[in-house]
């Protein structure tokens, strides 16, 4: 993953794609999944991953409740000192979706290129290929204000409609109801909507505080997003901001 000469700033928040070249499948199976979520957690830390830290995180990951596809990450591996602070993400089979706030000088471009690197590789070892795995660099957008950021929220974590909907975007909802497709978003494991609305499934990768105060709690986040579903509020308006 090449270097960028964007400079980020702290206190700021931006909307960050990673994409797989050519639009490949990243995550092919429940375990590339698992690594991709543990890895936006590892990654996020200004001090490199030890052999010794990483196994014992690694252990601990594996400990975890896999039926219910939850991470509880024990307190003796989370001495990281981060880098940005995760509010939100969606992961979806050729790319990943990220709401970052960074908090340390260059800890976007520090991270992405870490959590690219690191990520690369394992795709890379597992399907025994060589080469690039994402597209040169990452995309990001900045959010300027709470209306960018409650469409851009929105916009995430309403992506997965696009796995049982395709073109939803452009034609709306036409084979399931309003309802079906909540259910679908609320039982969405890889992304951090769960979370946000009360149910435990990711805790200690994204910092959901922010988000929930900005969209009016766990009814109004969940208010917001059936209105985007039913009406894609904003779209045009917002449209630079989703990195499409």
């Amino acid at each position: 993953m090449s270097h960028r000469k964007e400079e980020f700033a702290n206190d700021e928040i931006y909307h960050v794609t990673l994409r797989a070249l050519d639009n490949n499948l990243l995550f092919k199976d429940i375990d590339d999944y698992y690594r991709g979520i543990f890895s936006i957690y590892e990654f996020n830390n200004i001090n490199p991953v030890t052999i010794q830290a990483r196994r014992k995180a690694r252990k601990a990951f594996k400990k975890s409740d896999r039926h219910r596809m939850s991470i509880q990450l024990p307190e003796f591996i989370d001495d990281r000192e981060k880098i940005v602070e995760i509010l939100a993400f969606c992961f979806m089979p050729n790319h990943i979706h990220l709401l970052i706030r960074q908090i340390k000088d260059c800890g976007i471009s520090k991270f992405m290129q870490k959590l690219g690197i690191g990520l690369g590789k394992y795709f890379n070892a597992k399907n025994k290929r060589k080469g690039h795995v994402f597209q040169d660099s990452f995309s990001a957008a900045h959010i300027d204000n709470d209306s960018q950021l409650m469409a851009t929220t929105s916009y995430i974590f309403t992506n997965p409609i696009a796995l049982i909907e395709p073109g939803w975007k452009e034609s709306g909802i036409r084979n399931y109801s309003t309802k079906e497709v909540a259910e679908f978003l609320e039982n969405y494991k890889w992304s951090s909507y769960q979370d946000c609305i009360g149910i435990k499934n990711f805790p200690s990768v994204t910092e959901i505080k922010f988000i929930l105060e900005t969209m009016g709690g766990v009814e109004g986040l969940k208010a917001i997003v059936k209105d985007w579903v039913e009406h894609k509020k904003d779209i045009a308006k917002h449209a630079d901001l989703f990195l499409e």
